[in-house]
């Protein structure tokens, strides 16, 4: 069997990669078999290897699992059809048998049976005497049962439709002196496929078909015995026909009877069944694979919880269509990012994507952004100047914080997005975009339309499909995974090597409510890394408010101001009582309270006790 990796997402999607029988690396680093530009994928990420016909799939850092099939296995097999996600890249496991079938062997001609059909024989008639009432040889009856028993084991035992049929027209030609044969499948009376079987060319041939015999079987469900040199039997499963099996003996060889046409029949009952599910098997995972394609958005998103599965099938759902989109979360959930994953999976992605803070710039100014203005407009407009929307005309643009738009401006987007027109400041002309609109905010705008602060008519423009993105707190399984993205990002950065976190970083990590969801997230692992000076990233080189955060014991985003007093100042008087206990030496007292040094330094500078500290040892002095 070889294997071959076909990317449906990702820096190479689209690519079909066969693998070779050698041990196939994949990771960012260049020295990789396979390499993907992508920070979220480790220097070294995972490895392939075939032994025999199995490919198995090993992590190599397990801080950045590999996920199969939505699911983290660490070391495992890979199967036909199975999928596999390293970073934001997406590929499915394909295997090719070295002896194909081929679907051309068969070839349908006009009728050419020089006598009459000798037996038809009905489905209820298989189990029923013999028409010549003559006993039949023990040797006979014990070869067909162990064939009936041999096919009926082989044919529950192979997976898929195409590795099925094969098997079957040879087993059924291991009892039936048979020259050449063929399985037909249909839909209704409609040949929808065929392999054929020919026993001189020791493998897939051209085998040639009576029409007439092919399309009586089709039609009356009917097993027939032609000229004692043809056979055919109906598939019928769940008393739906699915196709026929046809044999043909050559004219210097053995003839067919009766029992030879019975037992093609048990034998067709048997097998129509196992066809039937492996067809419907096919028809599942096609319909399985052009679901999962939808979530399989390209994006730059990390997370695999819940609530962001659901995100990205929403993003599938909206992203080839023209609506407008209104994106609702606390800062720093990643907004833009959702915006930039609807452009980058629509029609529009080839286009402009231009994004416009609304908060970030003044009101006078913005309007020129989003608008242009012409020249001697206003007071340093020496020349004209074309706007966000002309510029992203074809494309889309991606208003964030609209809920900070003057009442004004409201006014003017307001009629833009209904005739996809503007003047430009200063200007007489229309102007015509074709844009897509996707609108961000933080902010309750159904509360700011109450408030009087925001246009209802200009909301339900914008709130076509909404899409809301959830707090990081919401999403904790995501830490780790996000956690081990910026670490990587960063340690690069600061040209450092980091192996991860330790557990008791996590379990901070994992405690704390984060208010500043993923921004802050990033910034306290930037953080981490730079202030760090081991492998792995400690609880001490957290930011404080996190580094206090224990399981169970959850920081609050509304905490009294003056607990924060009592805990600085119990902070304070144990690391004096530490530092008087070690005789002024720092890394002593660190070791006393459980602290790294690096930790200690750090908090008696943030809590300003250097002066404190030196009087207490001299004191004691």
């Amino acid at each position: 069997m070889s294997a071959n990796l076909i990317a449906i997402a990702g820096p190479i999607s689209g690519t079909s990669l066969p693998l070779p029988s050698t041990a196939v690396s994949i990771g960012r680093d260049d020295g990789n078999a396979i390499t993907l530009a992508d920070p979220a994928v480790s220097p070294r990420h995972c490895v392939l290897e075939q032994v025999g016909s199995r490919l198995t799939i090993r992590d190599l850092d397990a801080s950045n699992p590999t996920f199969v099939n939505g699911l983290s296995p660490g070391n495992g097999s890979l199967e036909d059809g199975d999928r596999f996600q390293v970073g934001a890249s997406v590929f499915i496991v394909r295997f090719a048998s070295l002896e194909e079938i081929s679907t051309e062997a068969v070839r349908i001609e006009p009728s050419r049976m020089e006598t009459p059909s000798s037996l038809v024989m009905r489905r209820e008639d298989v189990f029923a005497g013999s028409l010549d009432d003559q006993p039949k040889p023990p040797e006979r009856l014990a070869r067909d049962l162990a064939a009936l028993i041999r096919i009926t084991a082989t044919i529950n035992a192979v997976r898929g439709l195409a590795a099925l049929e094969r098997p079957l027209l040879e087993l059924v030609a291991d009892v039936i002196p048979a020259a050449r044969g063929a399985v037909v499948l249909s839909s209704g009376a409609e040949i929808t496929s065929s392999v054929g079987w020919s026993r001189e060319k020791a493998g897939a041939g051209s085998v040639a078909l009576d029409k007439a015999l092919i399309d009586r079987v089709l039609r009356e469900m009917v097993g027939i015995l032609s000229g004692r040199s043809m056979l055919a039997a109906p598939l019928v499963a769940f008393d739906q026909l699915i196709g026929a099996i046809v044999l043909e003996a050559d004219a210097a060889g053995p003839a067919f009877d009766e029992d030879h046409l019975r037992l093609l029949m048990a034998m067709a009952g048997n097998a129509a069944t196992a066809l039937e599910h492996a067809r419907e098997i096919e028809r599942l995972e096609g319909e399985n694979q052009r679901l999962q394609a939808e979530l399989d958005i390209d994006h730059n998103m990390i997370g695999q919880s819940p609530p962001m599965q659901e995100v990205y099938r929403r993003i599938a759902r909206v992203a080839p269509t023209d609506a407008t989109v209104l994106i609702t979360g606390e800062s720093g959930t990643g907004k833009e990012l959702v915006a930039r994953a609807i452009h980058r999976n629509s029609r529009r992605a080839s286009r402009p994507f231009v994004a416009i803070n609304c908060a970030a710039i003044t009101e006078t100014l913005l309007e020129s952004e989003l608008f242009g203005h012409e020249k001697g407009a206003f007071t340093g407009a020496v020349v004209a100047k074309r706007g966000k929307l002309e510029t992203a005309d074809g494309g889309t643009v991606f208003l964030d914080e609209v809920g900070e738009l003057s009442q004004a401006l409201q006014a003017k987007m307001l009629r833009v997005l209904q005739e996809r027109e503007f003047e430009r400041v200063g200007g007489t002309k229309s102007v015509h975009v074709d844009f897509r609109l996707i609108a961000a905010t933080n902010r309750d705008l159904e509360a700011a339309i109450e408030a009087g602060e925001f246009r209802r008519d200009l909301f339900y423009r914008l709130n076509v499909v909404s899409l809301a993105m959830p707090p990081l707190c919401e999403r904790r399984a995501d830490i780790p995974l996000l956690a081990g993205g910026f670490v990587r990002r960063h340690a690069d950065k600061a040209r450092r090597v980091i192996a991860g976190f330790s557990p008791e970083a996590l379990s901070c990590l994992g405690a704390y409510d984060w208010p500043g969801n993923v921004r802050e997230l990033e910034n306290a692992v930037e953080h981490a890394v730079v202030l760090g000076s081991t492998s792995l990233i400690l609880p001490e080189d957290l930011p404080d408010a996190i580094a206090e955060s224990k399981p169970g014991t959850a920081s609050s985003r509304a905490t009294d101001a003056s607990f924060h007093d009592a805990v600085k100042e119990a902070k304070k008087d144990l690391i004096v009582r530490a530092v008087e206990r070690a005789g002024g030496n720092y890394n002593a007292a660190a070791r006393l309270l459980g602290l790294h040094p690096n930790y200690l330094h750090r908090l008696i500078k943030n809590l300003q006790i250097k002066a404190t500290l030196k009087q207490a040892v001299d004191r004691d002095r």
